[in-house]
C-alpha cells in the first residue's frame, strides 16, 4: 500500500493548490467569529433582594425577581414568581410569574398560574393559564407597542368623562 500511495503522490501534488486552499477555510473560520458577537446576550437578571426606583430601558431581555417602581421596557421581559412591578411593562415579549401592577403592552403576553396583574393588557396574541389573577381590561392590536394607538385611547375616555 505504501508503494501504491507512492504512485498517487503526484495527484496529491496536483491537490497541493488545494492544500494552499486549505487556509480558505480558516479564513471562513475568523468570518464565524463575526455571528458570535450577533449571538444573543443572556437575560439581564434583577436578583430578588433588589428594589429598584425608575425607569428601565434595554434592547435585550430582562429577569425581574425583586421589586421595580417604573416603567419597563425590553425585548423578552420575565417577572419572577416573587417580583413586583408597579408601572408600564412593553416587551415583544412578557411572561408574568409575578405581580404587576399597571398596563401591559405587548406582542406576545403570557400569565402564568402565579400571576397576579392589575391592569390593562394590550397584546397581540396573550395566553393565560388557570389559576392567573387578572384584573383590568384586554385589548387585542396589529401594535401593541406603538405608544399611540393606547395613548389615543386615554384622552378620548378622559373627553368622555369629561364631558359626563
Amino acid at each position: 500500500m505504501f508503494s501504491k500511495s507512492k504512485i498517487n503522490e503526484p495527484a496529491p501534488a496536483a491537490d497541493t493548490p488545494k492544500a494552499e486552499a486549505m487556509p480558505e477555510p480558516k479564513t471562513e473560520f475568523k468570518s464565524s467569529v463575526n455571528p458570535t458577537p450577533k449571538a444573543k446576550p443572556p437575560a439581564s437578571v434583577l436578583s430578588a433582594d433588589l428594589t429598584i426606583s425608575g425607569n428601565l430601558r434595554t434592547s435585550g431581555d430582562i429577569q425581574i425577581e425583586g421589586q421595580v417602581e417604573g416603567d419597563i421596557r425590553a425585548h423578552l421581559l420575565t417577572v419572577g414568581e416573587g417580583a413586583t412591578v408597579k408601572g408600564e411593562c412593553i416587551a415583544d415579549d412578557v411572561v408574568v410569574n409575578g405581580r404587576i401592577i399597571g398596563r401591559v403592552r405587548g406582542l406576545k403576553v403570557r400569565l402564568t398560574s402565579t400571576a397576579r396583574v392589575e391592569g390593562d393588557i394590550i397584546h397581540k396574541t396573550i395566553a393565560i393559564e388557570s389559576g392567573a389573577h387578572f384584573e383590568g381590561s384586554v385589548q387585542r392590536q396589529d401594535d401593541p407597542l406603538s405608544s399611540g394607538g393606547a395613548k389615543k385611547a386615554v384622552p378620548a375616555a378622559a373627553t368622555s368623562k369629561a364631558e359626563s
